[in-house]
């Protein structure tokens, strides 16, 4: 969850998603961010639990995701930080072996 939070773009959704649920491309809007990039990071952000989206159909048949913020705490402690580091750690290994191959 630490890496999750790592990360200033995704402080900011969280700060964003803190006045209630929205509509990606309403949050792209707000944080001036490309859809791409936004799903990117919700993406994260949803693994970690932090974030659940939803898929509504609009009156015109459209699909449309909205997220929102899941109840959570964040909780530091020298072992989260280790585990934290791993997982960048881990992260970085992966994108050696691609950068290679």
């Amino acid at each position: 969850m630490l890496t999750a939070v790592a990360h200033p773009l995704r402080l900011r959704i969280i700060a964003e998603l803190a006045g209630g649920r929205v509509h990606v491309s309403e949050l792209a809007r707000r944080l001036d961010m490309s859809r791409p990039l936004l799903y990117m990071h919700l993406d994260k952000l949803e693994k970690a639990g932090i974030v659940t989206g939803q898929l509504e159909l609009s009156q015109d048949g459209k699909a449309m995701k909205y997220f929102e913020l899941a109840p959570f705490e964040v909780r530091i402690t020298a072992e989260t930080i280790i585990e934290a580091l791993r997982a960048d750690s881990e992260v970085e290994d992966e994108a050696d072996i691609e950068e290679k191959a």
